[in-house]
This record gives C-alpha cells, structure tokens and sequence, in this order.
C-alpha cells in the first residue's frame, strides 16, 4: 500500500501528475510541466513536498561521539544550529545512504533519503539506541523552498531565517507556526528546508505558494536540478557499492580519529585513488544518455557507465554523470555511449553543471 504525505489532497487540487516514488505516492510534475518548473526554480522560487524523506533525533550528551563513529566526517565542533552533509558508511567502504545533520542543544536531528530511511533508522538505533535516545519524527512533514526568490519569500515570514547562512538552521515561527527552518537543499539553488508538524503541512504549503514568486515543482525537475548542480543521488551516483571516494565525496572524509565503519578500504582509496571516480559528462546529441549506459574508448572498450542522465533545461542539452575508470578520465582519451544503435560523443566535464548560488 503507498503511502501519502500531509499534501496528497493539495498536490491533486494543483493538477499534479502522482506516481509512485519511495513507497509514496509523488508528484512528478504539475500542469504547467518539467520544463516550466525547473527554470521556475532557477529564476524565482520552487516549492517542493519532501515530507517523505525521514527525519530523527538522537538526543543526549554523547550523540555526536556516538554517531562520529559511524559516519567518516568530523561532527565535533558542530555548533547549535550547524549543519553537516554527510554519508553513512558500511563496512566494505560502501555508501548507506547520505544524511544531513543538524546540531539541536538536546543532541542531533537528522534528514534521510526516503528510500533508506527504513534501514537507517534500524542501523542507527542499534547502534545507538543502548547510549543514546533515538527518536523518529514521524509526526513531522518537511518542505523546501528553493531559488533565488526563496530568501525575500522567507523574509517576509521569518527575518530570523531569512538571516541564516548556508547549513544553517534555527527554531521560529512561520504565521504563528511553529517550525525548524534550515538554510539548504538539493537543487544548487539558495534555498530552505522547513521541517513541520503534519497537521500544519497544508497550511503552511498554501501560505508559500499564495506568493507570486512561488510554484510547486515536482520529482522530475528535482532530479534535474540536482543533475545540473552535479549533486549525487542515492541508487545512482551512491550506493552500498560505491565509496564516497569514488563518489567524488572525499571533502567529507575526517583526516584523524579514522575508525568509521569501511575506513580501511576508504583511507586505502584516499592514498593509492580509487577504481573509478564520478565526473560529469556533455552529450554532442540531442538524445540523452540515460543511467546505466556504457561509457567506452575510441576502441570500444567499456571504461565506465552513467550513473544519472537527462536533458538540461539550463543549458539546453543533455548532461550526464558517470563513473569512469581515473586513468582514462585523466588522458583525456575520446568516449562515446552507445544508445540504442546511435553512438554518442561524450565530453567529460567538470562538475557542477550550473554554478551553485548558496548564501555562503
């Protein structure tokens, strides 16, 4: 049975097209469809339902020791309010899922992707449940509000948020309701996550799209929005198979106290490099190369596959990312993709697609 979010009724009263998504049902798009609602985001303001990724706290005194062993970032000198973008790690070095952090004086929120928040949840609380309380926030829905309208949007309701810089997060209030508002998101754009109590969701929705600035955006036009700002997504560019070195996610890897699950394959990847690293990739084609096509040489050996792939409104081509083998990435050798009997020219490129506008 799929599931919906507090939004369902109101995602149907704006002509979305719903689907299933993570065991829920999501809009894909709305009337005025993808195209429309990406250059939306990247001119004005999209509002985007994420109510179902899963959201928790691990509260107590020693929640940010107790996770630091489980993640390969440094939480430590997290302050109140801070944030932290990171990943959980298996013990092959492989990726879990990617998280987001938020530092509460009680302990530690945390944001996961919808389709690991059931695993995570268990892996989190067996690891931490005997020293620390873990709580799952199912009571909470979670919006984002995103693009360059975003902040005056904010502003209007929350000064206190409007002032919040990148990863940041506080408490406030939004027409009298209550709410955590983060200074982030996933599309490149400046923007905000706010995490909510589900009864309040629809009336906090209709207060942001009753903006003129302000549309609803869908899971197409997230994912390539994301794609153009070169951010990975969990089952393509990450996986229980792929490190977060081959993910192109070393920034994130703690130079010391290095006993995190998989930190010997991870630190072995950091020192002698990995088999094969993300990079993006320009098609010379109108057709998009699309996740799981085969990268090879001028010779037509497989060098590396697509791991996303879609047409780039902002640019007006197709793009892809893809992980290939370093050496061949590094000679600069000719590649090409193979879809269906067409043999595409493919550059490789550096990533992000389309600069990212975050309020640093």
């Amino acid at each position: 049975m799929l599931k919906q979010t507090p939004l369902y009724n109101l995602h149907l009263e704006l002509d979305a097209k719903m689907v299933p998504f993570a065991g829920y049902l999501m809009p894909l798009h709305y009337g005025k469809g993808t195209l429309h609602e990406h250059l939306h985001c990247r001119s004005h303001a999209g509002f985007f339902d994420i109510s179902h990724m899963g959201q928790c706290l691990i509260l107590g005194g020693d929640a940010i020791h107790e996770l630091g062993k489980l993640i390969p970032s440094d939480i430590s000198g997290l302050k109140s309010g801070g944030q932290k973008y990171t990943v959980l790690t298996n013990d092959d070095g492989g990726i879990m899922d990617d998280i987001v952090i938020t530092r509460i004086d009680t302990g530690l929120m945390i944001v996961v992707n919808a389709a690991c928040k059931d695993k995570d949840f268990k892996h989190l609380y067996n690891h931490l449940g005997g020293r620390c309380c873990f709580n799952e926030l199912s009571s909470q829905a979670l919006l984002a509000l995103q693009g360059p309208a975003a902040a005056s949007v904010i502003d209007k309701f929350s000064p206190q948020a409007a002032e919040l810089s990148f990863m940041q997060a506080c408490g406030t209030y939004i027409n009298g309701i209550k709410c955590n508002i983060s200074r982030s998101g996933y599309t490149g754009e400046d923007g905000f996550e706010i995490s909510v109590g589900r009864h309040y969701a629809e009336q906090l929705a209709c207060l942001l799209l009753a903006e003129d600035e302000v549309e609803p955006v869908g899971l197409a036009a997230r994912d390539t929005l994301r794609l153009e700002a070169g951010l990975c997504l969990y089952g393509h560019e990450l996986s229980e198979s792929i490190s977060p070195v081959e993910a192109g996610l070393q920034w994130l890897i703690k130079k010391t106290d290095v006993d995190f699950p998989g930190a010997y394959k991870i630190l072995a990847q950091l020192e002698r490099g990995p088999e094969k690293i993300r990079v993006g990739l320009l098609i010379d084609s109108k057709i998009p190369v699309r996740e799981g096509s085969i990268i090879c040489n001028s010779e037509g050996i497989a060098v590396g596959y697509v791991t996303s792939g879609s047409f780039s409104p902002s640019l007006g081509q197709p793009i892809a990312m893809a992980l290939l083998d370093p050496f061949i990435v590094e000679s600069r050798s000719p590649l090409h993709a193979m879809v269906r009997d067409h043999r595409i020219t493919v550059t490789v490129t550096p990533l992000p697609f389309i600069p990212h506008r975050y309020r640093r």
